[in-house]
């Protein structure tokens, strides 16, 4: 336990640290899509592995919005490779949660996760049908994902089979983004906007059905 405590010390002094210095940087250099294009297509190989990075610190820290990332991806790669390089990177990041917390455990988890969110997702996770409500959970938008591999990782649920149900419920949202991406850097705006309003509505609609999605999916 001490081993565990010590581990969750630091990687909470950590993630205190990388939000704190290099979460305000990654929003402006995200922002300034133009550079951020040149710089990483200017790396080659390098700027593939960077953009990665990019996206399994945004999992993992969770200081920058996934969105930023992700529309950036198609924006610099196109819509297939940003993204393939997308969903390598959620799955990268999406492990490193779970195997967390499966090390670590739930008194300890506690201590990273707000409790009362942990217990909810421990909950729709835990309950009959947990696959398929895992699954829907990763797949509405609007909803807590990077916090539930968290959650994911106290259940016993095999690892191999959470990264597959996180990867196929997150991919339509990884693959607009990186649409509403690839069109802002066509200069269809008009396109990107319309879908960006688009996902904009069913995250809410998300938000607002989720339990009767899950207590449907249960009967």
């Amino acid at each position: 336990m001490g081993l565990r405590i010590a581990a969750l010390v630091s990687f909470i002094g950590l993630i205190i640290y990388l939000s704190a210095v290099f979460g305000p940087r990654v929003s402006e250099l995200f922002s300034r899509r133009q550079e951020l294009k040149r710089y990483i297509e200017s790396r080659g190989l390098a700027g593939i592995l960077i953009f990665i990075g990019f996206q399994v610190f945004q999992v993992v820290v969770a200081a920058v919005p996934g969105e930023i990332v992700q529309i950036a991806g198609g924006y610099i790669y196109g819509v297939f490779w940003g993204s393939l390089y997308l969903i390598i990177g959620v799955t990268i990041g999406s492990a490193l949660n779970f195997f967390l917390a499966r090390w670590l455990g739930y008194e300890i988890v506690k201590k990273i996760v707000p409790k009362k969110r942990l217990a909810q997702l421990q909950k729709l996770v835990g309950g009959p049908r947990s696959e398929a409500v895992m699954f829907l959970l990763f797949l509405l938008p609007g909803l807590p994902k990077d916090v539930l591999a968290y959650a994911a990782g106290l259940t016993p649920v095999p690892a191999g089979r959470f990264l597959l149900l996180s990867v196929a419920g997150r991919l339509p949202a990884l693959v607009g983004s990186s649409f509403i991406g690839a069109s802002f850097q066509q200069e269809n705006t008009a396109v990107a906007v319309a879908v960006l309003a688009a996902a904009s509505v069913l995250a809410v609609l998300g938000v607002l059905c989720k339990d009767r999605i899950i207590a449907l999916i249960r009967k």
